[in-house]
């Protein structure tokens, strides 16, 4: 995959544990710096923050895609298909619960991929996704 700059995400979550679990053990992500109230993941070279809140984040709403519910807001990832099969592989053993299960999207189109949607323990959703070819990602 071509560079890019890194992203700085920072999201809510209930419970630290549970966050510390899902994105260290089932996920795989490094650990970085932290405190009692949040902590820094190496998210493929992104910098995701999980922060704690007093209440859960709620889902504002879905989309359709191609028959699928889309859950609105979510984040995610452009991974190789290497990567995106050890996620998806790395979730299922893990017993996660997927709101879209991994499938291939736009088949035959310029835009093909493979995508999954799942949450975090806090209910934060996102989206891995991996392009036949990264060259359209922005293709029309």
């Amino acid at each position: 995959m071509p560079h890019r700059p890194a992203v700085h995400l920072a999201v809510p979550v209930d419970d630290l544990a549970a966050a510390r679990h899902f994105y260290g053990q089932v996920l795989g992500l490094p650990e970085g710096r932290s405190t009692d109230h949040w902590v820094d993941w190496d998210f493929e070279g992104h910098q995701l923050v999980t922060h704690l809140v007093a209440t859960t984040p709620r889902p504002s709403g879905t989309s359709e895609v191609e028959r699928h519910t889309v859950p609105i807001p979510h984040f995610g990832l452009l991974l190789t298909e290497e990567r995106f099969h050890e996620f998806a592989q790395r979730l299922r053993a893990a017993g996660v619960r997927f709101d879209i299960e991994p499938y291939r999207r736009f088949a035959g189109e310029p835009a093909e991929q493979w995508t999954m949607f799942f949450r975090d323990p806090a209910g934060n959703a996102l989206e891995l996704k991996s392009f036949r070819d990264e060259s359209m990602v922005f293709a029309r």
